[in-house]
């Protein structure tokens, strides 16, 4: 039976921020740790040294944004775990990829993104998701923080326990979106984690200062990004026998940034749509590096095309539940858009662990764990209805 990803609020300057976070997830910290851990121990790596690579991580972090390591000591203090293993949960893409070099084989995340621009959608609002394929297990270890700062928009993410981002919105309009992609680029330098750059975009006022950070950063590794911002405005709109009627309308802006460590290539939107997969699509960068983890990934190659093709027939009216329905495509199951709990080719047992849809414009994301066995949805709200009347 699933259960939906419990949302925690947070407050305060980073430490306590932090220390309230772990205490509340602490349960949801150890089993992610447990998963791991039993992982990473197969390959032969001891705790000690799976702690020794992810420390590692701590200068570079430092440098990039010294409150996440003291958001992470607090989370760390508040779950009663080692800084070191909350810095594992925010670097664990880097530190397993890093692991392929002992004799355990590193999974995949996968992952079917989507950004439908207002001119596309039904209702004029900018729609934006994914499929989250990774260890099905993280079903029990996902939760949503909705965060209040001082210091900026207000941030709504979905996150694995202990992590202080992975896919969310903002309070400027902002939403971002991540895909596993691979090249042989990998590896060569030390960046910034993945996750921490996400989490930086989602700090940003300006969709230009998001998505500097995700385009310019150095990485470890490469990832697709998907980037999005929407904005109300006023337009008026002609109607038959008027004289036009003014609406509400959203802006919209996306874009689909594949990242190699050291060098990011845009993909533009088509017809109002962006979809993204697990294989690399700039013919730019393909003329440049070599896509090294489609051979892991196949089913990447009619993801994409299933979901778009499944969008197309409903522009230029798509709506939020076309886009849900999209995402359920259960063609060629278990290697499906919609993936059921299956055993992947590194040997571990794979799933779509969340489906992710979220009106970016309004502050609000949907949430259904595994969604191949369950329809049931979450509603998260960056500012719930009790929260805007205070304000009124």
């Amino acid at each position: 039976m699933t259960t939906p990803f419990p949302l925690i609020d947070l407050s305060g300057p980073p430490e306590a921020r932090g220390l309230a976070y772990g205490a509340a997830a602490a349960g949801r910290v150890r089993k992610s740790l447990a998963h791991y851990g039993a992982q990473l121990s197969a390959g032969g790596l001891s705790a000690e040294r799976v702690r020794a690579m992810a420390t590692a991580f701590l200068p570079v972090i430092e440098r990039f944004d010294p409150a996440y390591v003291q958001e992470m000591r607090g989370i760390a203090d508040g779950a009663q775990v080692e800084l070191a293993d909350i810095v594992l949960i925010n670097c664990r893409t880097e530190v397993l990829q890093l692991a392929k070099r002992s004799p355990a084989p590193a999974d995949k995340d996968g992952c079917t993104g989507a950004i439908i621009l207002p001119e596309a959608s039904a209702d004029g609002t900018l729609l934006h998701g994914q499929n989250w394929d990774w260890k099905s297990e993280c079903a029990e270890t996902g939760v949503v923080l909705r965060i209040r700062r001082d210091d900026g928009p207000d941030i709504l993410t979905f996150v694995e326990a202990g992590g202080l981002s992975r896919c969310g919105l903002n309070g400027a309009g902002i939403a971002i979106t991540a895909n596993y992609l691979e090249s042989d680029r990998d590896y060569r330098q030390q960046g910034i984690p993945l996750s921490l750059l996400r989490r930086k975009a989602l700090e940003q006022s300006q969709v230009a200062l998001a998505f500097q950070t995700l385009y310019a950063t150095p990485k470890s590794a490469s990832n697709n990004l998907m980037l999005s911002h929407a904005s109300p405005r006023l337009r008026a709109e002609a109607q038959p026998g008027t004289e036009g009627v003014n609406r509400m309308r959203e802006s919209g802006f996306g874009v689909d940034i594949e990242c190699a460590p050291d060098e990011s290539f845009c993909i533009h939107p088509e017809a109002g749509l962006l979809v993204h997969a697990n294989h690399w699509q700039s013919q730019t960068a393909l003329s440049k590096l070599k896509d090294t983890g489609l051979a892991n990934v196949p089913d990447s190659l009619y993801r994409d095309r299933r979901v778009r093709a499944a969008l197309m027939a409903r522009h230029p009216g798509i709506t939020l539940d076309d886009l849900r329905a999209a995402f359920f495509d259960d063609w060629q199951s278990p290697w499906s858009v919609c993936r059921p709990p299956r055993m992947n080719l590194g040997g571990n047992l794979s799933a779509t662990v969340a489906m992710i849809l979220m009106r970016p414009g309004a502050g609000v994301m949907e949430i259904a764990p595994l969604p191949a066995l369950n329809r049931d949805f979450t509603r998260y709200e960056l500012n719930p209805a009790p929260l805007r009347a205070a304000a009124e």
